[in-house]
């Protein structure tokens, strides 16, 4: 049923923002974005009610002829894998804008809230984008106003970390544009016509050659945005010089595009190749956990310690994808979404401290625990979550990865073990520094605590990282049934070349059988 709950979904955060644009006092410029910001998260929140947990495809979709001469459609559709992440950005957007408001952004307050709510409609349309087309215009709209959101409202380094951002974010996406028109080109080839429909391409016939270079064009373009080791270094400067929204959505929400993208369409389109390539994946997901979370370990600056963090969860989630079973992709894409609540809720924390102090360096706190006890005390709750604490949300989508990659490959699951223990290291000792001890610079005696505006932000947080943490049902519900129906096409690829490598086996070994078997006897 062609509703226009998606469209609508996906444009109101741009009008806002539009309507932003016109507003000449600063309190009603917040105002107007966050009231905004209200309205598609109360769509996601009815879409997320009214979704159908018992299929597997496309609900709410809408399709329109928009560039008939060249199939290109305007196609929106949401399944399992984009309903959760979708109500994960539109709560982060309205608790950013919220936090914003209290005094984080100091200058060009309406053009802060313009890029904001379009960074949103960027967002929300690439997860509902079915048409390829349309998905890659709303891929490359999220770049313009992240790039802003650091390069003018950033810190330190800013113009060199969103500069690096975009030339990283732009070597992948020119090679995926690539493979798109390719692809849509081998379709007109087979089928006469010109498409770039996501469930029609599904059929395009393709050699193992073709499917492996593009399969290593779209996944170099997800891996970019992950970001996997070793395309990952554009992350810590992004992390490190973005305003706090910009790391809570850059964090919570744009790394998870690549995640989705593997999901979505790398996979699916190609599954014999992601099949084989499956060793290199576990690979480079486990040196990513071990690596981020031992470089993590040793950065002196909180910020940064949270973005390598990042890099350590992000490979969890490669681990459960590529470990090619329910259980695992059920965990990574409950992870996206602890990730999200986690990770973001630690960059508002940074934040907070650095508004007060004006400086993220750990070694300048200490014994803050006396002055802010509050804030100790969300921090505590936000930290253990982040570490897997049994009863917070951390804890099932690691569960998961774990037992989907033991079921694929034990070894992985053993070495990604050490990534868990290592997290839960750097973060105790963290908080340790930060919070316990003896206050040794008399700035933090003058410390004050939490304001109402910074407990209104974190409690949804809280909220959701103990309701994530205790009942995980909804949520897994709604993702399984197209959980599965990817798996199926992983399934099928499978079997074929399952059965591809028994007919070279016996065609090897036949002229060997010939020769060994007995000649025929005379009945004379």
């Amino acid at each position: 049923m062609e509703s226009g709950i998606l469209t609508a979904l996906i444009f109101v955060p741009l009008l806002g923002g539009l309507f932003v644009l016109l507003q000449r006092e600063e309190r009603a410029v917040w105002n107007s974005a966050f009231i905004f910001s209200l309205v598609p998260l109360a769509i996601s929140f009815y879409l997320f009610a009214a979704f159908d947990p018992s299929r597997a495809g496309y609900q709410f979709v809408e399709q329109y002829r928009w560039i008939p001469q060249f199939g290109i459609s305007y196609h929106l559709g949401m399944d399992g894998l984009s309903l959760v992440l979708v109500v994960l950005t539109t709560i982060l957007i309205s608790l950013s804008l919220l936090y914003s408001a209290g005094g984080d952004i100091g200058q060009r307050p309406r053009e802060f809230c313009f890029f904001m709510l379009l960074l949103e409609t960027g967002l929300l349309g690439t997860l509902l984008a079915v048409d390829l087309f349309l998905f890659y215009v709303f891929w490359e709209l999220m770049l313009i106003p992240m790039y802003f959101l650091i390069g003018i409202w950033g810190h330190g380094r800013k113009i060199y970390a969103a500069i690096k951002f975009v030339l990283y974010t732009m070597l992948g996406s020119i090679l995926m544009l690539v493979a798109i028109l390719y692809l849509a080109m081998a379709y007109r080839e087979h089928f006469g016509h010109l498409t770039f429909d996501l469930p029609l391409l599904y059929h395009v016939p393709l050699s193992e050659t073709e499917s492996r270079w593009l399969f290593a064009a779209f996944a170099l373009a997800f891996a970019i945005k992950v970001p996997m080791w070793p395309v990952h270094t554009w992350l810590p400067d992004a992390h490190t010089e973005a305003p706090t929204a910009g790391s809570v959505i850059l964090a919570g929400v744009m790394l998870k595009m690549g995640t989705y993208g593997f999901l979505r369409f790398a996979i699916p389109l190609f599954p014999a190749v992601a099949i084989e390539a499956t060793p290199l994946f576990l690979a480079l997901a486990v040196i990513g956990i071990i690596y981020g979370a031992l470089v993590a370990m040793v950065q002196p600056d909180l910020k940064r310690l949270v973005a390598y963090s990042s890099v350590s969860h992000l490979g969890f989630v490669m681990l459960g994808i590529f470990a090619f079973n329910v259980e695992g992709i059920d965990g990574a894409i409950y992870q996206m979404l602890n990730h999200g609540v986690s990770t973001g809720a630690l960059f508002l924390m940074v934040g907070m401290i650095y508004l007060r102090r004006h400086t993220r360096d750990i070694s300048e706190f200490g014994g803050l625990w006396r002055r802010m006890p509050l804030y100790a005390s969300v921090f505590m709750v936000v930290m253990l979550s982040s570490i897997g604490l049994p009863g917070l949300n951390g804890f099932v989508g690691e569960f998961l990865i774990l037992m989907g990659a033991f079921l694929h490959s034990w070894l992985a699951a053993a070495f990604a073990v050490s990534g868990i223990v290592l997290g839960a290291l750097y973060m105790l000792w963290t908080y340790e520094r930060v919070m316990w001890g003896p206050i040794t610079k008399a700035v933090n005696e003058t410390i004050a605590d939490l304001t109402g505006r910074e407990i209104a932000v974190m409690v949804p947080l809280i909220g959701l990282m103990l309701f994530m943490g205790l009942y995980p049902r909804p949520l897994i519900e709604r993702m399984e049934p197209s959980v599965k129906q990817v798996l199926s096409r992983v399934q099928v690829a499978q079997a074929q070349l399952d059965a591809t490598h028994h007919k070279t086996m016996l065609a090897e070994i036949a002229p060997f059988l010939r020769n060994i078997s007995p000649a025929p006897t005379s009945d004379k």
